[in-house]
């Protein structure tokens, strides 16, 4: 059950404060500088050329020259099945430098409060569905993405033990699958709804009678678009003070056989769908559980349909 938002009371405000989206060219981090600017504060954005997230002194500097009050940390290296297996090195290192360096300059420059975006893959390949926070550390990770998801785990530590040492208010908050405007559209490194809206557009366009999938088309997945998300992290960010990780979901998910065919749908493609059992289908299942934050007051807004329609015109007019 719900919470209706009225309900919950604010317990960190936003307004007239320094803050920091770290990440903000990425598509959650876009999408979060969307959702910012429609509350009271001061944005601060970093390119690659203000500081390297991945080195400490670069990170040090510009936060000693900025002072944000408030840090949302989506950066991250991310990528897909594929990605996540061809390069475990970068996906481990990338993302424990970028949060080890962001999180502990939030403690010494006295940052009031910050939220570190961890990611699903966080939880054991086997957990019982609907996952809940408390799976975390349970069973044996999906091991085509183990180093990514170690890395998220670590930053969640990080931001306990700072919460635990020092008192920070430093909170996390685990999405669902992400999708939205600013994905990734290379199909060497995509998740699955880029990689499906560009197979299935050039299947249209093409002609072609088949689109192919990964795997049985068996596992299912639950999606999100990336401004319900944002939304969802404004939201804790004001009325969540914990030392639990938030589950943000939207409660529901499909096989990635339905998703294709309504991928299929919104671009047009009347072909036939084809499964290739050859590809790794990943983990079979995976639902998080939303009770945590809909007992906050907060819930999604996008219909699926209508979500993947507006990414599909995205990438028509950003990609094509």
């Amino acid at each position: 059950m719900t919470v209706p938002p009225d309900s919950i009371e604010d317990i960190y405000s936003l307004k007239g404060k320094r803050v920091w989206v770290a990440g903000h060219r990425g598509m959650v981090g876009s999408a979060l500088v969307r959702r910012l600017e429609k509350e009271d504060c001061e944005i601060l954005t970093a390119t690659r050329n203000d500081a390297d997230l991945t080195r400490q002194d670069e990170v040090e500097r510009w936060m000693n020259k900025t002072l944000p009050q408030a840090v949302f940390l989506p950066a991250a290296k991310v990528g897909g099945i594929l990605a996540n297996d061809t390069y475990p090195a970068e996906f481990i290192y990338d993302n424990l430098m970028i949060e080890a360096n962001v999180i502990h300059t939030a403690h010494i420059t006295g940052v009031e409060k910050l939220l570190f975006l961890g990611s699903s893959c966080i939880y054991p390949k086997m957990a019982p569905q609907p996952i809940i926070e408390d799976a975390l550390l349970t069973g044996p990770l999906e091991p085509t993405n183990e180093c990514y998801a170690i890395a998220k785990i670590a930053g969640i530590k990080l931001c306990q033990a700072y919460r635990q040492q020092y008192g920070a208010d430093f909170i996390s908050v685990m999405p669902t699958n992400l999708y939205g405007p600013g994905d990734n559209y290379d199909l060497e490194t995509s998740h699955v709804i880029p990689a499906l809206i560009k197979k299935a557009h050039a299947a249209k366009l093409n002609g072609d009678a088949q689109m192919t999938i990964w795997g049985t088309g068996s596992p299912r997945r639950e999606f999100l678009h990336a401004d319900d998300a944002a939304d969802a992290m404004v939201h804790l960010m004001k009325v969540y003070s914990g030392e639990s990780h938030v589950n943000v979901g939207s409660g529901s998910d499909l096989t990635i056989y339905e998703l294709a065919k309504i991928i299929a749908e919104v671009v047009g493609f009347e072909g036939e769908i084809v499964k290739d059992p050859r590809k790794p289908d990943g983990t079979p299942r995976k639902l998080m559980a939303a009770d945590k934050i809909k007992a906050l007051g907060w819930q999604p807004k996008i219909d699926l349909s209508k979500g993947l329609a507006s990414a599909y015109q995205w990438y028509l007019e950003n990609t094509v």
